[in-house]
């Protein structure tokens, strides 16, 4: 009787993906960049500022309401992330319509950034108790969703604000974003207490190499040094990434050539593989292993950054773009079934929080740091070698975490042996 009353995974799996797919509209915010530019006179850097605002509050809440998901359940969590979110882009509507910079803020950066936080951990530490078996593939799914969004719904905004303008397009998709949020997190729900998926036992597991390394909470958590490696390698390889996604543009058109419409042709094609590289990459770690994904991560991306600059073959740089998009998708869906695999799935969505709060201060570091490159040296492409450097910091950082992981396993192991010789 009790079986027939647990959920099936892979709706939960797809109402994870419904709510990542709405939030992660947020990258297709430079839509709305040159539309609001026109209609109010605003500089470039205003308008950005609001997608900055945005991903800040993603991390700031994602950081302060890890406990509130954890407490309160996907369900809660979810529903308030459609409030907040579902506000926060029908608000930006009346923003419009006053013609208010700080309304804009308030709306999107603010409420938006919020409903983004709590939307975002939510699934993911859901989905890692579901799927025990396979979770990188189940965080590559709800976060490949995130990545994808800006394909399915940047051809949508720009029809939209074409037809009906600024103001009315937000008003249509705060509320469509409200209703697939709300409809995808009333479905969602953690696994019951003792439920495995059938023929996992984790109580049976032997195998060191498959076995969580610990099973903490949160405030423990940020007493390991393996929590600060990973949130090393994550600020490192999005602040990198995000630098060079928000500069593809001028990037493509100054290396090899591109023209206006060819580099943002690119840009929306690019989306494609920052989504495949989240499912992909996380995928792959299930089999290859976490730290391992990102060795690889940051190993190709040293040399990528260093060579890209000096491409002068249209079909090399594309390649080589789209290698960089995947690493920085398979970043973000592979960091969560890490934390898993460190810390256990105790309070998962609040350690995520934490971690995420490096995803916050490198979408302010990335883009900052390539403006500034641009308007010192006159080019974006002089800040890829930098960026290089930072990557051979991260590699470091990835080994001393493998040699961290090594170590706790030799000492399961020697405990082992001891609890068996007795």
């Amino acid at each position: 009787m009790a079986k027939q009353k647990v959920k099936n995974r892979w709706l939960i799996a797809l109402c994870a993906v419904g709510i990542h797919i709405s939030i992660g509209s947020v990258y297709a915010w430079s839509n709305f960049t040159n539309p609001l530019i026109e209609e109010f006179g605003w500089s470039s850097s205003q308008v950005q500022f609001t997608f900055s605002l945005a991903i800040l509050f993603l991390g700031l809440s994602a950081a302060f309401l890890g406990w509130f998901v954890e407490k309160y359940g996907p369900r809660v969590a979810g529903i308030t992330a459609a409030i907040f979110f579902g506000i926060g882009v029908f608000g930006s509507g009346f923003a419009v319509n006053l013609g208010s910079l700080w309304a804009l803020y308030l709306f999107y950066g603010v409420l938006g950034g919020i409903g983004l936080g709590v939307g975002y951990i939510a699934p993911v530490s859901t989905l890692v108790k579901w799927f025990p078996d396979r979770r990188g593939l189940a965080t590559g799914m709800a976060i490949m969703g995130f990545g994808f969004a800006a394909a399915i719904a940047s051809p949508v905004m720009n029809w939209l604000i074409g037809s009906v303008g600024i103001a009315m397009t937000f008003y249509i998709l705060g509320a469509s974003y409200f209703v697939i949020m709300i409809l995808s997190s009333l479905y969602m729900s953690r696994p019951p207490e003792g439920w495995t998926p059938e023929g996992y036992d984790d109580s049976e597991e032997e195998d060191v190499d498959k076995m969580d390394l610990a099973f903490i909470g949160a405030k423990e958590a940020l007493k390991k040094k393996r929590f600060y490696y990973l949130w090393i390698m994550l600020f490192i390889n999005v602040t990198c990434g995000i630098a060079v996604i928000s500069a593809a543009k001028p990037i493509a058109e100054n290396t090899v050539g591109m023209t206006s419409a060819a580099a943002a042709s690119l840009v929306g094609i690019m989306g494609l593989f920052n989504g495949g590289g989240r499912i992909a990459w996380a995928t792959a770690s299930d089999y290859i292993g976490r730290s391992t994904t990102y060795l690889i991560f940051f190993a190709l991306q040293i040399v990528l950054f260093i060579v890209l600059p000096m491409t002068t073959s249209v079909t090399l740089f594309v390649i080589f773009f789209g290698i960089i998009y995947t690493c920085y998708g398979g970043g973000f869906s592979t960091i969560p079934a890490f934390i898993g695999d460190l810390f256990g799935t105790k309070e998962l969505g609040a350690i995520h929080g934490y971690i995420l709060t490096a995803w916050a201060a490198a979408g302010l570091v990335g883009p900052t740091f390539a403006a500034f490159m641009r308007d010192t040296v006159g080019s974006y492409e002089s800040s890829l070698i930098y960026f290089a450097g930072l990557f051979v910091i991260a590699l470091i950082v990835s080994i001393l975490t493998k040699v961290d992981i090594r170590r706790l396993k030799a000492n399961i192991r020697h405990s082992e042996d001891q609890r068996k010789a007795q």
